[in-house]
């Protein structure tokens, strides 16, 4: 908005009421000949006109730039988009919420309906304001791909806020790969254009790829079907957002009700401990392979925590002083935890805190890049022959620690707290000193070498 020149700019009081006054600019004369702009602001509060007032000037920029718009032959999605935006301040400005005329011709409301016909019929002569109150400007119906680009820059921004680059970019690729699913199948549509045929059609074609017709033999690509209800959610949240930025929140989401019923996921088979100890604390096992990434790996072990919890680990996180040495797993403003209950302490004991002595700054070059730590990690593991199986992954040092943990007895409440899993029982206390934390965990903590320990790099100034 244009900034004021002074604080009542605009503003004339008659008889007690105040009004809004305003000249055409002279470089929009050509394209709007009311000359001077005199409209009731139906108050006597100064505070109230300002308010409204502000809403005017905002909503008459808009307009005199869906006149140059359209004078200067842009698009008539850019002229159509002006206009709208126009409108629906006006509106606002008027005190009334913008609603598009077939939702007011189907109201219920009779008091607000009145309302705005007295006010359209007061001003018939001003086209704007009837448009505005009346809801006759429609809505601008921008393609999939538009839409998707607008929620993206405009309505996800708190759900964006605290992510890192790397989660962002994470975030969108996957919320994108639905979008450009669905216009290979149906093409860029308008979102107005998008009907139930449509999200059948989507939701028949993701039946295929779960159980194809032509399996070739088993050669076939098979998907999960929790796959394809993550497609289907974010297409049915991308309609019902936009739609209810535009104002039509009763609008019928098309992608209503259609889900796979869901397998159970194959849990990822857990590290046994006599594989750790035979195979991975074996001395220098790991030659050769990223510094950072060697320690890392050793700092999994007996923390049970998600790679990326440690690769993103700040120094100010790192506690190697005092009674207890530790690391706090903390969101920043600048990356999200996975849920409220990741937030956490967790003793360093063993080969773990052997690893983060040596890595007391944590580790940069792998931090906000867990993809890279993944395909770095999974490709060295399966070159030196260090998973039992196919289906083990890095992840299975997490699902490893859990499991020894429960075997060892540890009391629940502590294995969710040093999981990070929200705890379903009623919660007494903080989860225990660390001191008691790291008693607990010396039950479970694997044996480890000299040698071993000597091998490990140091990443110490």
């Amino acid at each position: 908005m244009a900034e004021m020149k002074s604080l009542d700019q605009h503003l004339q009081r008659r008889g007690g009421r105040w009004h809004y006054i305003r000249r055409i600019p002279a470089r929009f004369r050509k394209l709007d000949t009311r000359g001077t702009i005199r409209t009731a602001l139906d108050t006597s509060s100064l505070q109230v006109a300002r308010a409204r007032r502000d809403a005017m000037v905002e909503a008459d920029n808009q307009y005199w730039a869906h006149l140059a718009f359209q004078n200067e032959q842009r698009s008539t999605d850019d002229v159509s988009r002006q206009r709208y935006e126009a409108a629906r301040t006006r509106a606002k400005a008027r005190g009334f919420i913008y609603t598009p005329l077939p939702e007011l011709i189907a109201t219920i409301d009779v008091a607000d309906l009145l309302k705005r016909l007295s006010h359209a019929v007061k001003h018939e002569p001003e086209a704007t304001e009837v448009e505005a109150v009346m809801g006759a400007v429609p809505p601008v119906s921008d393609s999939i791909r538009k839409a998707f680009k607008f929620y993206c820059d405009k309505l996800a921004v708190s759900e964006l806020a605290n992510k890192s680059p790397d989660q962002k970019s994470k975030w969108k690729a996957t919320k994108s790969r639905s979008i450009e699913h669905f216009v290979k199948l149906c093409g860029n549509l308008p979102m107005d254009k998008i009907t139930r045929d449509h999200a059948r059609k989507f939701y028949e074609w993701w039946g295929d790829r779960i159980h194809p017709k032509d399996t070739n033999g088993g050669k076939v690509k098979t998907y999960r079907p929790n796959s394809a209800n993550r497609e289907l959610g974010n297409l049915r949240k991308l309609y019902r957002e936009y739609w209810t930025y535009q104002g039509e929140e009763t609008r019928e989401n098309p992608f209503r009700n259609l889900r796979f019923k869901d397998k159970a996921n194959a849990p990822t088979p857990a590290f046994a401990s006599a594989w750790v100890q035979e195979k991975l604390l074996k001395p220098s096992v790991f030659d050769g392979l990223n510094p950072e990434a060697i320690l890392l790996t050793y700092a999994l072990i007996e923390t049970g925590c998600r790679p990326s919890e440690i690769a993103n680990l700040q120094p100010q996180n790192i506690i190697l002083d005092g009674d207890v040495p530790h690391i706090r797993i903390r969101e920043a403003a600048d990356r999200e935890l996975k849920s409220n209950a990741s937030s956490r302490d967790i003793p360093l004991v063993g080969i773990s805190l052997e690893a983060m002595k040596r890595a007391p700054d944590g580790f940069p070059h792998y931090r906000d890049k867990s993809a890279l730590l993944s395909n770095s990690l999974m490709k060295a593991f399966r070159a030196r022959g260090l998973l039992p199986t196919d289906a083990h992954r890095i992840y299975s040092f997490r699902h490893a620690f859990e499991k020894r943990m429960l075997e060892a007895g540890l009391d629940y409440g502590l294995r969710c707290t040093l999981m990070g899993h929200k705890n379903n029982r009623p919660q007494y206390g903080d989860g225990g000193s660390m001191d008691y934390r790291r008693k607990e965990l010396m039950k479970i903590v694997q044996p480890v070498s000299a040698e071993t320990i000597q091998s490990l790099p140091d990443l110490r100034a």
